[in-house]
């Protein structure tokens, strides 16, 4: 039997992120192992998780003020009214916050590091000085302020090691899950009624990338790919499925320029990802850098054949030649070299998907990775208990 824990959460918003996704996921898990939650957070989101989060009643607060110094108070405020075991953020934003409100409190510190934002390919794109500021402050702040560190991938603890100096014995590593009764299970009967409900047949090959329009996430390359493959896959379409970002006008322009039509649609945000993602032939997911994409989790548990960038954390995710293929970043031709050799290698493509299916339920389940971060707060409050006590014998996990 194990003793209850408090757990504060803080994050930036419940949006549509996989952060957020995780955690709105996680929370009736959390709940069933005898820990209680209490979120804060710093926006409202009207597309994300949010509305669902707050119908089931979990206790949710909300930080207006968007000074950095009244969001520290805030939480400090909190932490010290609701005298928690842990304080979990997640997010740059939250991570700073929690990192400052902590100081001089009894109070375990866990920071989680979903992404690797400081890589050269990002610095092509945000104005160098601002980068190096704000990995200098993330740095200083982790360092110095932060106590223990979850890391989504192998790729992301190391990448913070490398770049924040963060000690690798501070880093637990637990990826993210994805919840199987949500997404449901494929079958053709499904993929049928998805695609008569987009306007297709059985005859035409659907791609999907699902991913929020930010350079991150390398839509262009796509686009110029799916140019690249429009006379020998005639009835190929690609739908993409996020929301808008800082490149959708990019994206938008490039579109009409390629005179792709509706050989490519921006679906925008969607509720209903899993049935879409039904409907597909392939994944698509050419991201310049990840921390670990929840929506590649998302595609390997409907059964889907994956073409991603060949870079180190989805070679962590997926399995090169097992379920996957991976390309040159950064590179249309190289992608839609991919694309046009799986569509038109249907045995591999069944191969594919098996082995996606596999490696979803061996490694990514929600339940198996919820039971994972339920072990790693238990651990951390162990560790206060005996810092606090030395001589005590006692667990808080029995």
């Amino acid at each position: 039997m194990s003793n209850p824990l408090k757990v504060i959460f803080v994050i930036n918003g419940l949006g549509t992120g996989g952060a957020e996704r995780s955690l709105a996921e996680m929370l009736p898990r959390f709940v069933q192992a005898g820990i209680h939650p209490i979120l804060l957070c710093f926006y409202h989101r009207a597309e994300g998780v949010e509305d669902a989060v707050m119908a089931q009643g979990y206790d949710v607060r909300f930080c207006a003020d968007h000074r950095l110094w009244q969001r520290v108070a805030t939480l400090r405020r909190l932490i010290q009214q609701e005298k928690p075991n842990i304080v979990h953020t997640a997010l740059f934003e939250a991570n700073l916050v929690g990192r400052l409100a902590c100081i001089g409190l009894d109070v375990k510190l866990l920071n989680s590091l979903v992404n690797t934002p400081y890589t050269a390919r990002r610095a092509n794109n945000i104005a160098s000085q601002k980068l190096m500021l704000v990995r200098w402050i993330d740095a200083i702040t982790a360092r110095y302020l932060g106590a223990h560190f979850h890391a989504i991938t192998e790729a992301v603890k190391w990448d913070a090691v490398e770049t924040l100096k963060i000690p690798a014995d501070r880093i637990d590593v637990v990826e993210r899950g994805r919840n199987v009764e949500r997404l449901g299970t494929p079958s053709p009967e499904r993929r049928m009624a998805a695609r008569r409900k987009l306007g297709f047949d059985e005859g035409d090959q659907i791609l999907v990338n699902v991913a929020r329009q930010e350079y991150q996430k390398g839509q262009s390359y796509l686009l110029d790919a799916l140019s690249q493959l429009q006379e020998t896959h005639p009835r190929l379409t690609l739908l993409i499925i996020g929301r808008n970002g800082a490149v959708s006008d990019a994206l938008q322009a490039q579109h009409a320029r390629l005179n792709l039509g509706d050989r490519v649609r921006f679906l925008g945000h969607r509720d209903d990802v899993p049935d879409i993602l039904s409907a597909a032939d392939l994944f698509v997911f050419p991201s310049l850098w990840e921390g670990l994409g929840g929506a590649l989790l998302e595609a390997m548990a409907l059964g889907l054949p994956i073409v991603a960038s060949d870079i180190p954390v989805l070679r962590e995710v997926v399995e090169a030649d097992g379920n996957a293929m991976l390309v040159e970043p950064a590179s249309a031709s190289a992608l839609a070299i991919a694309i046009s050799r799986l569509l038109n290698d249907p045995q591999r493509v069944q191969q594919f998907s098996s082995r996606s299916q596999s490696i979803f339920q061996d490694r990514f389940r929600l339940e198996t990775i919820s039971e994972r971060m339920v072990d790693l707060y238990r651990k951390l409050a162990d560790e206060t208990q005996s810092a606090q006590d030395p001589t005590s014998v006692q667990h808080l996990s029995t």
